[in-house]
């Protein structure tokens, strides 16, 4: 026999209790049982209750297998399940209890749904446990004949119930001191929890300042009342730097935690100072921010009560050595950042300004890392008069691609010098990669101008297709098949493909990072490089291209986090359209 009933409220879970119970007893389980089994799948449904959802309870009747010690004997069966489960990792909860061989009659265990019906079938419910009290009660009257005979016994058992009080009072100092213990474990729990956070909190951010501006943040109020970080770096930027206290000088100058109170503080690894002359009735614990080179400064607290209990000192001097490292490696960060954010500028080119082609570039570094990549532009005029344009990416970040990059475009000029289509140009940056960097690649689309022939000649190797908009609006992708990545272990001839510009047109050359997202993939990113093109009249891209490339940028990057650098390249062929 199995039966189930769906739980998700406390109606339910009345109805099932109540069910049980009479499906136990009509299967003859002995009341204490019956009552074992009601008290636990009530605490059960309690707990059910409280997390929500819905629930199932089914209980089900069979024998034990052979090899157990009640083989063969009839049990009844409960199974306390979450629907969903699976899903979320919920357990079942179950029990086991013997019954004899009788089968309850048809519709034994249902309750109905009037309320005072299911009143009436809990207070019978109850009727086992009130028959286990009865029993209860007359063991107590049981236990109490004896100990009145106890009682009444000669000096030996007096002497037995001397050595009980006795082993009574250890265990209860023994219960304390269990108690004291693990007081003391859930406070170092408290501790290390409140340390493991904060240090999350500290190494989040590649601002020092901002990582000196969230400590206070995070001590105040618990473990104190003030907080003053001193950088000594900020002090030396400002004409008059503030006081501070003696106590906060030594730790500076000796690198080891100083506490200065009226009355020695018995700090574990802090030595007592005077009081501060700044401040004489607040005890102040000055802990340096030390590093494996020079210091960077000390955290002055005040404590947020009479003083500081040794081990919150303990993890206050921990935490700070901690703050230190966030510091001094966002110092680090910034400065590596600055210099590569240098160079790469340096890098770029400054664009030309031939006849009838007016041109506009952006490059924005990646948000992560070091804010160097490989993404480059550049744009130079040929001896017969052409103007080459081009855009490429260096596979990978660092100063090693940007370096590669730099010499891809030296390259690309020299190679320039002597005449050549792109689809030549960009067959000779191949082999001249392929056999200086064997392992990096790169990706570039070069198109080619010249002012007597209005005709584009472009080629790309392994790049994201360029963009053309028509003097009259339309917008098409020049998608001609492209040569694979240059410097890839494969001997290739990169082909030319020509297209026929009116004045007013307006190619967009451009890297993945501007199009290509994780999430979307890097189709729908040139779909809408297509629209934000298409939306400029023509007189926007002939007045402003340097605005109408920023009116790109904005739709394409709504997003302020980038794990790729963007560039883009507009050419605009001037005249009406």
């Amino acid at each position: 026999m199995t039966r189930t009933w769906q739980i998700s409220g406390v109606t339910d879970a009345a109805r099932a209790r109540i069910a049980t119970a009479r499906i136990a007893a009509a299967h003859g389980v002995p009341p204490l049982e019956r009552v074992r089994l009601a008290a636990a799948l009530s605490a059960r449904l309690r707990q059910c209750l409280t997390k929500g959802g819905t629930w199932s309870l089914t209980l089900e009747t069979g024998t034990e297998p052979a090899g157990t010690p009640d083989a063969g004997r009839r049990v009844l069966h409960a199974l306390v399940t979450r629907e969903g489960a699976a899903a979320d990792g919920e357990p079942p909860w179950r029990t086991t209890v013997l019954c004899p061989e009788a089968v309850p009659a048809d519709g034994e265990g249902s309750v109905g749904d009037d309320p005072a019906a299911l009143a009436e079938a809990l207070l019978g419910a109850d009727e086992d446990t009130s028959l286990v009290l009865d029993r209860l009660a007359e063991q107590e009257n049981l236990v109490a004949f004896h100990r009145e005979e106890l009682q009444q016994t000669n000096q030996g058992v007096v002497a037995l119930h001397a050595e009980l009080d006795a082993a009574g009072r250890a265990q209860r100092e023994a219960f304390a001191a269990e108690r004291a213990a693990r007081t003391e474990a859930e406070n170092a729990r408290r501790r290390l929890m409140f340390l493991a956070d904060a240090s999350a909190v500290l190494t989040a951010s590649l601002d020092h300042h901002e990582i000196v501006r969230r400590l206070p943040d995070l001590l105040v109020p618990e473990y104190a009342e003030t907080v003053d970080v001193w950088i000594f770096e900020q002090d030396s930027d400002r004409n008059g730097s503030p006081a501070h206290a003696a106590a906060a000088v030594v730790a500076a100058r000796t690198g080891r935690p100083q506490y200065a109170a009226r009355h020695p503080g018995g700090l574990p690894g802090v030595q007592d100072q005077p009081p501060s002359a700044l401040e004489p009735d607040r005890p102040l614990l000055c802990i340096p921010l030390q590093t494996r080179g020079a210091p960077l400064g000390v955290v002055t607290l005040s404590p947020p009560g009479e003083g500081w209990d040794p081990d919150d000192a303990v993890m206050l001097i921990e935490l700070t050595r901690r703050a230190s490292i966030a510091i001094d490696h966002a110092q680090r960060y910034q400065h590596n950042r600055d210099i590569a954010e240098t160079l790469q500028r340096a890098l770029l080119t400054e664009l030309p300004a031939p006849p009838g082609l007016s041109l506009a570039a952006r490059y924005l570094p990646a948000t992560h890392g070091l804010n160097i990549g490989g993404d480059w532009f550049d744009a130079f005029r040929q001896p017969d008069g052409g103007v080459i344009v081009v855009v490429g990416d260096v596979t990978g970040h660092g100063l090693r691609a940007a370096v590669m990059m730099s010499q891809l475009r030296t390259a690309l000029r020299a190679y320039a010098v002597d005449g050549g289509s792109p689809g030549r140009l960009l067959t000779r940056l191949h082999t001249f990669l392929h056999h200086l960097q064997p392992d990096l690649f790169a990706t570039a689309v070069i198109a080619r101008f010249h002012p007597d022939d209005p005709t584009m000649t472009w080629a790309a190797a392994g790049h994201p297709p360029p963009v053309l908009r028509t003097p009259d609006g339309a917008v098409r992708i020049l998608d001609a098949k492209p040569g694979a990545m240059l410097g890839i272990p494969l001997q290739q001839e990169i082909h030319d493909h020509t297209e026929l510009l009116a004045p007013g047109s307006t190619l967009a050359l451009y890297t993945d990072g501007l199009v290509e997202r994780r999430a979307r993939g890097i189709d729908p990113g040139i779909g809408r490089l297509a629209d934000a093109l298409g939306s400029f009249t023509p007189d926007q891209l002939a007045q402003d291209l340097e605005g109408s490339a920023d009116g790109i940028l904005r739709p394409l990057l709504s997003d302020s986090e980038r794990d790729d650098d963007v560039c883009l390249l507009l050419c605009h062929l001037d005249g009406t359209g």
